[in-house]
């Protein structure tokens, strides 16, 4: 049996648990969460986990991070850790480490995740194709996208930071969006419409568009409001945002050329049951002549609990057999 430290580090929290792999079984313990904001550095953090842990924690970590992991120095997406990877073996007193993309360790999950752990959205209600490319996305603190690639005996999974290419308005409503983002940023990623704080910006929007006031002021009180269903404009805006999450997702399907997509992120899954019945679908399919072709895209929703921390053990055991 196979023992490690899974680590999920995002721009608001970061996730610990001890996984165990027997075979292609892995289990995980149960998941201890920490604020990055109450951390200076994950040295720090990791001295919290273990202090909480109930006896020594094993020599190896798989460890999954909000932002590119493209050299030695990976500075976070969206919070101000930065991680030496040719020196975490020694920081965290360990003898083997694995460091990826959070949405890395995602697709990862994905590609190892049972039946049962995808639930439909839209499209076709039908298992993936054995072979081809999924696309992997996820709102959140910010916007996470990945794919990876199917072919007989395996897969590959492949990274990216498509939450940074630019938001594409599709009608009235998104341009009025993007004027008032526009004048606070000299560019707009397709991130701040299609992450949680970018409800904030769709609210204020929506009451322009009516001319009223918009009471609600951050993203969490506009969320809590919307799922409650006690603010009208505060459920406009969550359907607003179900249907730019499936502008993008189509939009990344198409660049993928994906055979299948698959929502993940801590919003994501609290949206589990609301995308199905919003305009996702319909965002998700408005490609012009391709609409036949979008139509034909399973779209699912991943419903593991912990996927970051499953997929980053799953890329640590695929690494190390």
């Amino acid at each position: 049996m196979m023992e490690l430290v899974a680590v999920d580090i995002g721009g608001t929290h970061a996730r610990f648990a001890i996984a165990r792999a027997k075979g292609s079984a892995i289990e995980l313990g149960e998941p201890v969460t920490l604020r990055t904001s109450d951390f200076a550095s994950l040295k720090t953090a990791w001295e919290a986990f273990e202090a909480l842990a109930d006896g020594p924690v094993p020599r190896a970590a798989a460890i999954a991070v909000a932002g590119p992991v493209t050299g030695e120095t990976v500075r976070m997406t969206n919070n101000s850790w930065i991680l030496h990877i040719g020196s975490l073996t020694e920081q965290l007193e360990i003898e083997a480490v694995s460091v990826m993309n959070d949405f890395a360790a995602v697709a990862h999950a994905v590609a190892n995740a049972a039946p049962a752990d995808l639930v439909h959205v839209t499209g076709p209600d039908k298992p993936f194709p054995a072979r081809g490319t999924i696309s992997v996305i996820g709102p959140g603190t910010g916007l996470g996208v990945a794919h990876f690639h199917r072919y007989p005996g395996g897969y590959q999974v492949n990274p990216t930071e498509g939450g940074h290419v630019d938001f594409a308005p599709v009608d009235a409503v998104d341009d009025a969006i993007l004027a008032r983002l526009r004048a606070i940023h000299r560019r707009v990623s397709t991130e701040r419409v299609n992450s949680g704080p970018g409800i904030v910006t769709i609210y204020q929007a929506l009451a322009d568009l009516e001319k009223r006031e918009a009471p609600l002021r951050d993203d969490h009180a506009i969320w809590t409001a919307a799922f409650k269903g006690s603010d009208s404009l505060a459920l406009a805006a969550m359907d607003r945002f179900c249907m730019n999450l499936g502008s993008v997702a189509g939009d990344y399907a198409l660049a993928h050329g994906a055979g299948g997509v698959v929502l993940a992120g801590g919003l994501g899954y609290r949206l589990r049951d609301i995308l199905p019945r919003s305009g996702f679908g319909d965002r998700f399919r408005f490609k012009g002549r391709y609409e036949a072709l979008m139509a034909s895209i399973p779209v699912k929703l991943i419903t593991h609990p912990q996927p970051g921390l499953f997929g980053a053990a799953a890329a640590f055991i695929e690494e190390h057999r």
